[in-house]
This record gives C-alpha cells, structure tokens and sequence, in this order.
C-alpha cells in the first residue's frame, strides 16, 4: 500500500477486527455479512489508504500465546475488506486452533501487520540468502513450484538466528533440511505491526 494508517485509522482496522470476530462468536457472522454492515465505500469514514489494495495479516493472542494467525501474502483486494476476512480467518479458520468461543472475546488480543509490497532478492544459493537476511526487519517469503511458505518479521522475536529462521521456514515449507532447488524465489518485504494495548 502506498500510504500508512494514522493512529487513529489503526485504531479503527483494530476495532473492525474485533468486531468481525465478536459477531462471528456471537451471531455466526460471516465476513461478508459483516462487510454490508459497514458503512460503503466513498464516505467520510473511509479514508483512501483503507481503500488501496493491500495485504494484511492478523494475528490472535491469548494470555500471550498464539491463538490463531491468517493472513494474504499479495495484495489482492482493499485493505478494508483484507483485515476483515483475516481476522474472521485468524479466528475461526486457524487449521492448528479450534474455532474462538464467545467466551474467550475478553482475553484475546488482535494485531494486525501490514506487509510492504514484496522485494525479489537475488541470492544463488542457501547461503548467499542467510548473508542477505536483516534479522527483526525482513519478512521472508520463499517459494517454488513445490513448496513455499513465508514468516513475518515479528518470527525473528523467537528465532533470532538466520540460520534458524531460514530452517524453521523450510521446515513450514515442508522441504528437507539439506534441500534448496535451484528454482527456489525468495522474497522480502517489511510491515507495518499495530495491536490492541487494553488490559
């Protein structure tokens, strides 16, 4: 996306995330009812920058353990309507996590990352990449034709070593340890990382 949320709009892409979640405990909401029930584009309330196509993830935390996280690796639709659908994803589509109950609306935290458009790296080999990697700065995605998986920057938080990193994205990928095809892409991006700070 072009142009960064203010204070107040992250606040705001925070509550729709809430709000998408709680109607989908509450009422069974999908993201697509929830939408209509917004206000239409154009108006006051939606500012440009929710309107520009842009990909987003959510992230859900209980207690400060992850409880879901899904998110769009390229920007295929309007900011607005991306954080929407993830959140309700994040929370009730999660394949490791089972759906989120009404009554665990009080002690889930939601953050919301928005990702930079994706940078190709140009690397010639496994390690060529691990020299490139900026450890708490780049979200890596790498991908082929077989496999492919992506961890955002917030992942180096709990593996900080690149050699680390990059095996635990294999791993997700569901690649081998000593495999690197020829034709693997890597790509970096940043984000742009806001969450609820309530008690």
């Amino acid at each position: 996306m072009q142009t960064e949320p203010t204070e107040s709009q992250k606040k705001e892409l925070l509550r729709l995330g809430r709000r998408t979640i709680s109607e989908g405990c509450t009422r069974g909401l999908p993201p697509e009812q929830i939408q209509q029930r917004e206000p239409q584009p154009g108006k006051e309330n939606h500012p440009d920058c929710f309107l520009q196509k842009a990909a987003s993830f959510v992230t859900l935390q209980k207690r400060g353990v992850l409880r879901g996280c899904i998110g769009s690796i390229q920007a295929h639709r309007a900011l607005l309507d991306d954080v929407i659908h993830n959140s309700f994803a994040s929370a009730f589509r999660d394949p490791r996590f089972p759906p989120v109950t009404e009554n665990e609306l009080t002690e889930i935290k939601v953050e919301i990352s928005i990702l930079t458009p994706h940078q190709p790296m140009e690397v010639s080999d496994e390690g060529d990449l691990l020299k490139q990697l900026r450890p708490g700065m780049d979200g890596l995605l790498i991908r082929n034709p077989q496999y492919s998986a992506t961890f955002l920057p917030q992942v180096w938080k709990q593996l900080p070593n690149p050699r680390q990193f990059l095996a635990h994205l294999k791993n997700k990928a569901g690649m081998a340890p000593g495999v690197w095809p020829e034709d693997m892409e890597c790509l970096r991006y940043q984000c742009v990382k806001f969450k609820e700070t309530r008690e």
